[in-house]
């Protein structure tokens, strides 16, 4: 492996939602900010070829973990909002909005959990970081 090439965590590909094979490609091709297409996923990865959801309805496992993302996310602020007396409506809509505001960061790192997680065969591999293999997507 050349000097040159730092290779990045699993954690810091994970968080930045990266290919869990050559952790350089982008699994989504548009910001999480983007209101618009913070749901759309690459089909392959555009640095290695890696296809992501390799059999049809991989992606819905991730369902349970967005689940599990949004159902934290409430009670945290929940017992936030009652610890501090706040009146039933303000935790209402306090709990509501969170959960809003939350869906794309729940949608996006509940698919990521599910791409490093489940999927054995997707371990990093150097020789596709280089470029040296590359899937031909099939």
């Amino acid at each position: 492996m050349p000097d040159n090439l730092k290779v990045p965590s699993k954690f810091s590909s994970l968080m930045a939602c990266k290919c869990p094979r050559c952790r350089t490609g982008r699994v989504f091709p548009k910001s999480i900010f983007d209101i618009t297409g913070f749901s759309k996923t690459n089909d392959f990865c555009p640095h290695c070829g890696l296809k992501f959801e390799h059999e049809t309805g991989f992606f819905w496992g991730a369902m349970y973990i967005s689940y599990a993302f949004s159902t934290a996310f409430m009670i945290f602020f929940g017992v936030v909002a009652i610890n501090n007396d706040w009146a039933w409506n303000k935790i209402l809509w306090t709990i509501l909005l969170t959960a809003v505001v939350l869906v794309p960061f729940s949608y996006r790192y509940s698919r990521i959990l599910l791409l490093y997680g489940i999927s054995p065969h997707r371990h990093f591999k150097v020789r596709y970081r280089l470029g040296e293999l590359k899937d031909t997507g099939l």
